[in-house]
């Protein structure tokens, strides 16, 4: 079976991480007769992290008009990305090849006639979290299968992490890892809840980890916050994951956030709101603490429960680590091998 993947993202977020652990992970089952083949930008930086992936070729497409006539022979196209989406529904226009979609944002699809086009003609549909099933469904897609995306598998060092506590000596490490783009991560809720435990708990520091459209507007507006540090994007984010306390995720909106199952993977307790596909992941008191969206008091008492009880702390991470089987990169490859095969049988 040969697969084609479509990914046209000019940056690297949670869905081209997940879109190469599908691809790395088809790869090496035993079982699994495939061969595949990328359609991503020629900048995209999955291209340096899967070149050594066994039975993968690469096709450069900067956007959804390009690479159609250059793909050669293929069974099954899959999209993963909004313009991958376009790209899929183009080529089976043009070749009659079927193809899937995943849906990672619970944002509205646009009522546009093209939008409804490409949804409409894919064999599958595919929602990595409930919300997100539930949004297709009431568009009449009632046949759309739920796949959760999946942790990472990271792999931190205890060198780097011991140094990295030691450059916060004595503080309680609250942190944060996306993209720095506030309507939709929520930096400015974890900002205010900063400011608001800045004298009353000094111990406590927040880090940010990731780099975005307003990363240098809310640097800003946290330069007089001596509790607050700004790291920017780390190749290595293992390394910084796994030496916090607690991991605080703000969104305001969440397709489903598979960073937060990356910090429970190594056993850093999370809090995080009570949006989109979060839920899914994080059930409140049992694998993390929920909250609601745009609190910030409710956030900063959220950390302080969680700095005072070591125990609440332990039973969350322990909570979350049961759950992760669900998550798996290779429980998310199975079904999509699963789907793959009904499409093409």
């Amino acid at each position: 079976m040969h697969i084609t993947h479509v990914n046209l993202a000019r940056g690297f977020r949670g869905g081209e991480r997940q879109t190469e652990l599908l691809i790395k992970t088809l790869a090496t089952q035993p079982s699994n007769c495939v061969t595949q083949t990328l359609v991503c930008r020629q900048d995209s930086p999955m291209r340096q992290h899967l070149h050594d992936v066994k039975g993968l070729s690469f096709l450069s497409a900067n956007h959804q008009l390009a690479g159609h006539y250059r793909l050669g022979a293929t069974e099954l196209v899959h999209a993963h990305d909004a313009k991958g989406v376009h790209w899929a529904y183009l080529h089976y226009r043009l070749t009659g090849t079927p193809y899937l979609i995943t849906r990672r944002v619970d944002s509205a699809i646009r009522r546009k006639w093209f939008t409804r086009q490409c949804y409409s003609h894919a064999s599958a549909r595919v929602a990595i979290s409930r919300v997100i099933q539930r949004m297709l469904e009431a568009h009449q897609w009632v046949d759309t299968s739920l796949i959760a995306s999946a942790y990472a598998r990271l792999t931190p060092t205890a060198e780097a992490i011991t140094k990295f506590r030691n450059s916060f000596p004595n503080k309680f490490l609250v942190g944060h890892a996306g993209a720095v783009v506030d309507r939709h991560k929520g930096q400015r809720v974890l900002l205010q809840a900063a400011q608001k435990l800045e004298h009353h708990a000094p111990d406590i520091q927040f880090i940010f980890l990731g780099d975005g459209e307003d990363a240098d507007a809310l640097k800003a507006e946290s330069a007089q916050l001596g509790n607050v540090s700004w790291m920017g994007f780390k190749n290595n984010i293992a390394d910084y994951l796994a030496g916090l306390d607690v991991f605080a995720f703000p969104s305001r909106n969440e397709g489903l956030g598979s960073v937060l199952l990356d910090a429970m993977q190594l056993g850093v307790p999370v809090i995080a709101t009570n949006v989109g596909g979060i839920p899914d992941i994080v059930h409140d008191k049992q694998t993390g603490l929920l909250i609601p969206p745009n609190d910030a008091d409710a956030l900063a008492s959220g950390i302080m429960r969680l700095r005072e009880k070591a125990s609440l702390r332990q039973q969350l991470a322990h909570g979350a680590t049961e759950r992760l089987n669900h998550y798996s990169p290779q429980a998310m490859a199975e079904s999509y091998w699963h789907l793959y095969q009904t499409i093409l049988g």
